[in-house]
């Protein structure tokens, strides 16, 4: 699953790691692949990030072997990280001149037997570049997450066309699963009215749970963890908690009709 939206600041990356952390704490084996140059998730994982550390990079560009760079998380068993370091703010133009270079990362993926992993997850970096456009083809669903803020939907529309055209001409088991809601601020009327419209535009792919503002999850990747670690209690881990159950039911869901 990718989660993904070129608009920067929604909660990409937060929502990534919590919902890895949430389903890896409930026994399921999951896989984070951190495709933003940043390496934001990477660092709230607790990912060691050094000029020497073999990252995503070396799978991309360097066909290094993705399953031997995926690295075990600190204290959450069943979960497993293949970190991003800056190296990669160069691999959109490395890339271009490759061979199927939409599909490197597909192509990795193919180190894991399915019976391996129950999740992985993408966290794409904010654009619409050829990092994103490996992480659709290589996946099978698109979680995107929508800020509860003025101009939330600006720039949906251009990723639905992209993901549309990634579906027609390189990938078309590509489907937007879910969309998630965050940063919800429920004493304001704003918020509420950017929840009914996003609800009213996708229907059933919005998840009922609702990502509140939460200081705890913004202070979270500052030591290294996710906020499901860092405060358990706190709403933001609580919404994590209950979205990640209701991806888990969804996904049985799919599991069964299939």
């Amino acid at each position: 699953m990718s989660v993904a939206n070129q608009k920067g600041g929604v909660g990409k990356t937060t929502t990534t790691v919590n919902l890895a952390v949430s389903l890896a704490m409930h026994g399921n084996r999951v896989l984070v692949v951190d495709l933003d140059p940043q390496g934001n998730a990477s660092t709230a994982l607790g990912m060691e990030r050094t000029a020497d550390s073999r990252s995503i990079y070396h799978c991309l560009v360097e066909d290094e072997n993705l399953r031997e760079l995926a690295r075990p998380v600190p204290d959450v068993p069943n979960l497993w990280c293949v970190p991003a370091t800056i190296d990669l703010a160069g691999a959109e133009i490395e890339l271009v001149s490759l061979v199927a270079r939409e599909s490197r990362l597909k192509r990795a993926f193919a180190a894991y037997d399915y019976d391996e992993l129950d999740y992985i997850l993408i966290d794409c970096p904010p654009s619409l570049g050829l990092l994103t456009v490996n992480a659709m083809v290589a996946c099978e669903e698109v979680l995107i997450p929508i800020q509860c803020e003025y101009y939330a939907l600006e720039g949906v529309g251009q990723l639905l066309r992209n993901i549309e055209l990634v579906r027609s001409h390189l990938n078309p088991e590509l489907a937007i699963s879910t969309i998630l809601l965050t940063m919800y601020d429920g004493r304001t009327r704003l918020a509420s009215q950017v929840a009914e419209e996003v609800r009213g535009h996708f229907g059933e792919l919005v998840l009922k749970t609702l990502v509140p503002r939460s200081v705890r999850v913004s202070e979270a990747p500052s030591y290294g963890q996710s906020v499901m670690t860092y405060d358990p209690g706190s709403t933001g881990a609580v919404a994590y908690m209950e979205a990640a159950r209701e991806l888990a039911f969804r996904a049985q869901a799919l599991v069964g009709n299939r």
